[in-house]
């Protein structure tokens, strides 16, 4: 989880340009996204001990201690399917559940068979959730976006 090696400029084009819940997010937002999470990368072995190309992403927002969400997960498409994203967030929220975090929350569109495997499973009681959502480009199911 070392921040040095992410590669911000292929973190910002797959966010912006090919993540659904995302398009259109600034560099700037990315990079403050960034600075205030505990992030994950998987990189191609260059086979010299350093990072390659980058190949997945993903980030934690946390308080270090009771509570986390795991969001922005992206895996570049060249490598869907090969269990990168997989080992990526079952590495991530290890790592959380290391720091003694008891909660750890995502929200996905499509891949719940994916972080089901990983044992993740529908909030017990999502009346007890509420939201404050003011984004411009809100995700809404079953609009033309959604």
């Amino acid at each position: 989880m070392n921040p040095a090696h992410l590669q911000v400029d292929r973190v910002h084009a797959w966010l912006s340009q090919e993540a659904y819940w995302a398009l259109g997010r600034t560099r700037e937002t990315v990079e403050k996204a960034i600075a205030g999470s505990r992030t994950m990368g998987v990189y191609r072995d260059r086979g010299d001990g350093m990072p390659g190309e980058q190949v997945a992403f993903a980030r934690a927002v946390t308080d270090g201690a009771t509570f986390a969400w795991v969001c922005d997960v992206f895996v570049a498409p060249d490598v869907r399917g090969l269990g990168v994203g997989d080992a990526m967030v079952g590495r991530l929220v290890t790592a959380l559940e290391d720091l003694g975090i008891g909660r750890v929350l995502l929200a996905t569109r499509d891949a719940h068979e994916v972080y089901a495997r990983l044992g993740f499973e529908p909030l017990a009681n999502p009346t007890f959730w509420m939201e404050r959502d003011r984004r411009p480009q809100r995700f809404v199911p079953g609009t033309a976006s959604g």
